[in-house]
């Protein structure tokens, strides 16, 4: 049995105090737009809140801080791997032959890299993903790290005011002080006004590239706000891949032009799934962005960086000594490391599907994609690889050891159900760093932030975004 941590206050909660705190806490989240678009019953003139835990939910304190500590070293790596090409070729050569998507990706990369970079400086708002291990004393380890579209900051910032104020409605002050203070937004806007000001242009923008129907606006909308709030010179616009494709050009210098205006920064809140690219139109604008001189996030070769199979490239014996010189950044990224596999077609790959095929439960399946809501588990995995163990598709997957986070009682709150009886739960930390260089120099390296989301144990995948995970605050012990 997986271990279980307590919650910071003794549950249930008695019925009159539960649905006298929901109501506070619904207001609350709508007032102060910790708030997302519904699927079911989609309007651009109403929100509902995100589905969020009624109170922060226990995490290790010095596990919580390792990984804060850990960020910077994992933006250094991140940095350095999205500059080698030979490490990125060599690791997606075989998923780029049965992968559509990334060797789509791979392709237009190739296709700069012989053209000559239109900027080399890169902008990196990445986010480290961790579970903690429960049966190694709640260990942290990392699930992935996201270099596109790493969301949540905005909404996560928010939470934190949000458990606040809750525990004191709840009669316990005494208990704020085990709420970490999260700078996540201020942390990743700060980033981006960082690269405009390298990009020396005084009345240049910075272009939010975005989905054809955005869900999750509040914590896109407080990055714009928050950017002019920082900088009231700075403007922030967003178009989505086909008004790019329709209406961007470059300039005699390579500038990004858009509507007349040159583009400082391209952010990418889009892009990451083949769902973005209805047809060429969109790759173009891709294309056209990257070719520009305006300083992308990410660039092309930082996307690839974060592939699942770059990921388990990177946790080959003798693989980060070839990033990172100091022995004890490498023990501490080492020992974050859970058991990555390949599944291409050799000896190794063999290996880890013999692997799945023996004790599927112990695995997760994961394709190269972002977003949540595409891995498979449990007795999925066998039939997955029953039908491509002889097949070149499986080298478009990675196999991971499955991570056993300790379990605790929260109270999930979501948009029009009941909320009655506490829930057993799992959650994951992410930290958001920010990262800003070429392949010579890194001038920009610091932690920012962070994030909190759980789900119900029995769950498989987590995402807020996907339906599934809540939004969260640490509360530290």
């Amino acid at each position: 049995m997986e271990g279980r941590l307590q919650p910071c206050l003794h549950l249930p909660l008695s019925q009159e105090l539960l649905t006298d705190i929901v109501d506070k806490a619904k207001d609350w989240a709508l007032m102060h737009g910790a708030c997302m678009r519904s699927k079911t019953n989609f309007s651009t003139d109403s929100l509902n809140f995100a589905p969020f835990t009624l109170l922060p939910s226990a995490f290790p304190r010095k596990e919580f801080e390792r990984a804060v500590a850990l960020q910077p070293i994992v933006n250094e790596l991140m940095h350095k791997v999205a500059h080698d090409h030979e490490f990125l070729e060599e690791s997606l050569r075989n998923t780029i032959k049965v992968d559509e998507f990334t060797g789509r990706l791979y392709k237009l990369y190739e296709t700069i890299r012989k053209e000559g970079y239109g900027q080399c400086i890169s902008l990196a708002l990445l986010r480290s993903d961790y579970l903690s291990q429960s049966s190694q004393d709640n260990i942290i380890k990392q699930v992935e790290v996201n270099t596109i579209a790493s969301s949540f900051a905005g909404i996560s910032t928010r939470l934190f005011t949000f458990h606040r104020y809750v525990l004191q409605e709840l009669g316990h002050p005494e208990m704020l002080k085990n709420l970490p203070e999260n700078t996540a937004l201020q942390g990743l806007c700060n980033g981006m006004l960082e690269a405009w000001k390298i990009f020396g242009k005084k009345n240049a923008i910075i272009l939010f590239v975005i989905e054809n129907v955005t869900y999750n606006i509040c914590d896109q909308r407080f990055h714009e706000y928050e950017i002019r709030k920082l900088n009231p010179e700075v403007r922030v616009i967003r178009r989505n891949l086909t008004e790019i494709g329709n209406s961007a050009k470059l300039g005699a210098n390579k500038e990004l032009i858009i509507d007349g205006d040159t583009v400082a920064v391209v952010y990418y809140r889009a892009g990451y799934e083949p769902g973005h690219y209805m047809s060429e139109r969109e790759w173009d604008a891709r294309l056209l962005i990257e070719r520009s001189t305006a300083i992308k996030c990410p660039s092309i070769h930082y996307h690839l960086a974060g592939t699942k199979k770059v990921q388990q490239a990177l946790a080959k014996p003798g693989s980060l000594e070839r990033f990172l010189s100091d022995s004890k950044k490498i023990d501490a990224v080492r020992l974050i490391f859970t058991g990555l596999y390949s599944l291409d077609q050799d000896e190794s790959g063999d290996a880890g599907v013999e692997k799945a095929l023996l004790s599927p439960e112990k695995y997760v399946l994961k394709p190269q994609r972002e977003g949540g809501g595409n891995n498979v588990y449990g007795e999925e995995i066998r039939a997955a690889m029953m039908t491509m163990k002889d097949s070149e598709e499986r080298s478009a997957w990675i196999l991971m050891d499955r991570i056993q986070p300790p379990v605790q009682a929260n109270y999930i709150v979501r948009p029009g159900q009941p909320v009655s009886t506490p829930q057993d739960i799992v959650c994951e930390l992410g930290i958001f760093g920010v990262v800003i260089g070429d392949d010579k120099t890194i001038q920009v390296n610091k932690q920012v932030g962070h994030m909190l989301r759980s789900k119900v144990s029995s769950a498989n995948e987590g995402g807020v975004a996907a339906g599934v995970g809540a939004l969260d605050s640490p509360f530290l012990t």
